[in-house]
């Protein structure tokens, strides 16, 4: 769902601009917005990942890209589905670190670990093609049903991610201080 919203959104901005009454700077911030909080948080949402434990911070993040998908789907102005896009990115960043950390938990051989991460960025790739084929679902129902289409996927995603094998949170490390004592 990350990779495909990335590209997909793309093919759509036709649609948006029509549709929310805006020019090339307000749909600048449509992609930006997305891809700036994505980039920007990708390393906190790994620290969260060890933190929280990789599959606590997995749901939070597909459930929060989930719902701020339907949020993208029912702006009603620029404003708001850039600010959707934003937490999509929020979101993302919380899934794809800990997506890889699971993947790491669940295949602890080196040989199995490299398969697995091997189909994992096999499907990102189909996914990102995936994206330019959604220029049907838009023509067919419209910019909004892109980001419909995740709220499914992102609730049977989490409903299959509850199955997945947990880790315990690591243990928060306090912080030393220097005393005059």
């Amino acid at each position: 769902m990350v990779l495909l919203d990335a590209s997909i959104v793309n093919v759509a901005l036709n649609s948006i601009s029509g549709s929310l009454g805006t020019g090339i700077d307000g749909l600048q911030w449509v992609v930006n917005a997305y891809t700036l909080a994505f980039a920007g948080l990708l390393l906190t949402g790994g620290t969260l990942a060890d933190r929280w434990g990789a599959r606590r911070a997995y749901l939070s993040g597909l459930l929060l890209f989930t719902a701020a998908s339907a949020g993208c789907g029912l702006a009603t102005g620029l404003p708001l589905l850039t600010a959707g896009r934003a937490v999509q990115g929020v979101g993302a960043a919380l899934l794809v670190p800990a997506a890889l950390k699971m993947i790491n938990q669940a295949h602890p051989e080196p040989e199995t670990r490299a398969r697995a991460i091997g189909i994992w960025m096999s499907l990102g790739g189909v996914a990102m093609a995936a994206g330019l084929i959604g220029g049907g679902l838009i023509d067919w129902l419209g910019w909004r049903s892109i980001f419909f289409v995740n709220v499914p996927i992102g609730l049977v995603g989490a409903w299959l991610a509850r199955s997945a094998p947990g880790q315990p949170p690591r243990p928060r490390c306090d912080v030393w201080t220097w005393s005059d004592s």
